[in-house]
């Protein structure tokens, strides 16, 4: 049966709104939309404080062993994948030593059931460059109980090939449960950093459930540095997402499932969304019980972060500062948005020049004319003035 990839699309009826929203910031209106007598949002119990632990076998298998050089020429795919599957049913650690490994991620190294990829933070697993639209590194696609911890994945998109597409992902985690990504660092993709979603055939999709991203550093990426597709119970904290650019939407973090399934309960927490070339944060449609808390977001050229007919959101504590448009945008027919507690100073700097009188609340927040149930209150702003407003 073959695997349909429908959480890969290309940027384009979804990323048209985002990309009219951010020509167009002064166009929304900055509406006192009072909260109706519907309930603020409900977010379910705090499930990340006992996000399961994972379970891997005690044998351990070195790549070199394997036959693994690690000299930045010779392709060390065949190596990592003999690992893996040397492993016993129960599974084990594949460990990589220091070295440069050069790996064809048209054949990417996959992870199995209760394995974990520990890499040396002197380990560099790069790609042999080509002209593919899509390819991964490394797959963790219908398994279970996975850690990938430490090292450097490094893409294509300096030496790459071809010139379409936008899929080449550094870790792809598909229809998989109780996975963990930790203190790794991943930059220059094709395509994203990291995803997170569903593997869908004719028949059935399975969505990713129980996922925690830890410590990451994903940096100039071509489209973002972690998208989240179908999914449940993900878990973003420490990480850091930054200078996502060369083709749409190149966010820090896009969570983008629209009409591809739905992605419910995921935290974002602590985290440092910067310099990207569109917003720091992205969100479509299909979400809901998505909480962001104690992020910063800096720097980024579009929003600090950007709703777009979303659902059932909340923002806490965050810091959004020197973004070219607002700090936070909450467009189309967003609902049911907390937004408290949050400082947003400093940001529009790409239509705001210095010195300028406007002082209205949109250079910091704005609310589209079409958004409802959007609770604001306790926020700290560039204009002193409107410190703590409330609606």
């Amino acid at each position: 049966m073959n695997i349909l990839a429908k959480n890969h699309k290309p940027a384009s009826a979804r990323s048209v709104a985002a990309k009219n929203f951010l020509k167009k910031p002064l166009a929304l209106a900055l509406t006192a939309v009072a909260l109706s007598l519907a309930a603020a949002p409900s977010f379910a119990a705090d499930w990340w404080t006992s996000m399961p632990a994972t379970v891997t076998g005690r044998t351990t298998i070195n790549v070199r062993t394997m036959g693994a050089l690690g000299d930045g020429v010779h392709d060390d795919t065949a190596a990592f994948q003999a690992a893996v599957n040397a492993l016993p049913a129960d599974g084990g650690t594949v460990y990589v030593g220091a070295g440069h490994y050069m790996i064809n991620a048209l054949k990417p190294i996959q992870m199995r059931s209760h394995t974990r990829l520990l890499m040396a933070s002197t380990a560099t697993l790069e790609v042999i460059p080509n002209s593919a639209s899509r390819y991964w590194l490394i797959k963790v696609w219908n398994v279970n109980n996975v850690r990938i911890v430490g090292g450097n994945l490094v893409g294509d998109r300096v030496k790459h090939m071809g010139t379409t597409g936008q899929w080449g992902y550094g870790i792809n985690i598909s229809g998989s449960q109780n996975v963990v990504v930790k203190q790794v660092k991943l930059s220059n993709f094709w395509g994203d950093g990291l995803l997170v979603g569903a593997i869908t055939t004719s028949r059935s999709q399975v969505l990713s459930d129980y996922v925690t991203v830890t410590g990451v550093v994903s940096s100039n990426n071509r489209r973002q540095g972690i998208t989240i597709a179908p999914s449940s119970h993900v878990y973003i904290v420490g990480n850091t997402f930054k200078n996502s650019n060369g083709t749409l939407p190149e966010a820090g973090m896009d969570i983008e499932p629209q009409t591809e399934g739905p992605v419910t309960a995921v935290r974002v927490e602590n985290n440092v969304f910067s310099g990207n070339n569109g917003n720091g944060i992205e969100l479509h449609a299909n979400i809901s019980d998505i909480t962001f808390v104690n992020n910063t977001l800096t720097g980024n050229r579009g929003f600090g972060a950007l709703a777009i007919s979303s659902e059932y959101l909340n923002f806490t504590g965050n810091n959004a500062n020197n973004n070219g448009l607002a700090g936070i945008g909450v467009s189309g027919t967003t609902h049911d948005v907390s937004i408290t507690g949050n400082t947003l100073k400093s940001n529009s700097t790409r239509y705001v020049s210095p010195g300028n009188t406007r002082t209205a609340l949109d250079r910091d927040l704005q609310l589209g004319a079409n958004t409802y149930n959007i609770s604001v209150s306790g926020n700290y702003y560039s204009n002193p003035n409107l410190n703590g407003f409330t609606q």
